[in-house]
């Protein structure tokens, strides 16, 4: 554990919350677009702090089934459901 000031970690943390605050997606496909969500959470792909906050909001995300698998790679992550365990594809998701 790092011995960090309460007024540091207070500043740092909130500057965090605003960076990552007001975002929002939508996905254009085929000549037809989403409407615009905001995201309430996420990682911002491209950010100087995208390596660290995806290891941190992904590093301990498990699998809640035995035989499906969780693959994270840079920042990505895929929940892998094989066909024997289809019906827990829900709550895969779920837990995540």
């Amino acid at each position: 554990m790092l011995d960090i000031p309460d007024t540091v970690y207070n500043t740092v943390y909130n500057w965090l919350v605003d960076f990552l605050s007001g975002h929002s997606h939508s996905t254009s496909y085929g000549g037809a677009t989403s409407t615009i969500k905001f995201v309430s959470a996420s990682i911002i792909q491209g950010s100087a702090i995208c390596p660290i906050s995806y290891v941190v909001n992904a590093g301990d995300l498990a699998t809640v089934t035995p035989g499906n698998l969780l693959c994270k790679y840079a920042d990505d992550t895929y929940v892998i459901v094989p066909a024997a365990n289809i019906q827990t594809r829900t709550a895969e998701i779920a837990s995540i």
